[in-house]
């Protein structure tokens, strides 16, 4: 996701409390906006494909369709092509790739698609251009991101206000936009889409049952300490340890509470190419 003139930052990283909460999605919880619009036999480029949940399903719909799906890690490239593997899926492949310069020709694909991506972009404008460069004319390029600013939860909590807080301020130092959901309509048109061929919408994701409450709140609790979102803060002058680790009490608290419900909010937006 960084080239030399995009020098990017994944604010997460790729700690293990990240790829679980990566596995956890699926075409169905995650894109579902697109899928009446997808057909057995289209290609597809999944961009910032991360460890291939997303990607794998969208192959199974797609096939005997050639999917790709790119990531700037190669790391988690690798364990995208073993799930791959172990799933049996054969019309799939990945690659590493910048999101800035697709190595792919123009018209190469009939669904260019991007989960969580534009978000940790520093110009997420130029990416969406060149998601529509490698679309073929007439093809579809399909983008969701969260909202932060949007996100609420009960029962109240000054700790997730903190960590919300402190969330945008790591962003910001990193050039990034906590809450692209709201901006990607416009980032779209920005990017030189037909009006008329722009379908903006909003997804969510809700974390009220004791099972996904608990993870939801384990995963953060995780992430406030050893994430790359935790290192940046640090490496920012945004907190220091012990500020981190009361922000994982704070989630682990809200995660104990019987009428515990929070809500993440996504922009959606499918685009004509």
């Amino acid at each position: 996701m960084s080239t030399s003139t995009h020098p990017d930052v994944y604010v997460h990283g790729h700690q293990e409390s990240v790829l679980r909460s990566h596995r956890w999605r699926t075409a169905e919880n995650s894109a579902g906006y697109l899928l009446p619009s997808l057909e057995p036999g289209m290609s597809l480029l999944d961009v910032g494909c991360g460890p291939g949940t997303i990607t794998l399903d969208l192959a199974d719909r797609l096939a005997p369709g050639a999917v790709v799906g790119v990531d700037s890690s190669a790391a988690v490239v690798d364990i995208a092509r073993e799930a791959a593997r172990e799933r049996g899926t054969t019309n799939v492949e990945f690659r590493s790739a910048d999101a800035y310069e697709l190595p792919f020709e123009d018209d190469s694909f009939d669904v260019v698609h991007a989960h969580q991506l534009l978000q940790h972009l520093t110009d997420p404008v130029a990416a969406l251009r060149e998601m529509r460069r490698v679309a073929r004319p007439g093809g579809l390029v399909a983008v969701r991101d969260s909202d932060y600013a949007g996100m609420t939860w009960f029962p109240p909590s000054a700790g997730l206000d903190e960590w919300q807080a402190l969330y945008h301020e790591v962003t910001s130092a990193l050039g990034a936009e906590a809450d692209a959901g709201r901006h990607l309509l416009a980032w779209v048109r920005e990017a030189g889409f037909d009006p008329d061929g722009i379908a903006p919408g909003a997804g969510v994701w809700s974390y009220a049952t004791p099972h996904d409450r608990r993870w939801w709140a384990g995963l953060w609790a995780e992430r406030c300490v050893t994430s790359n979102f935790a290192a940046q803060a640090v490496q920012h002058g945004l907190a220091d340890e012990v500020g981190l680790e009361l922000l994982a009490d704070a989630w682990r608290d809200w995660g104990e509470q019987e009428d515990g419900w929070f809500a993440v909010l996504h922009g959606e937006v499918l685009a004509r190419a």
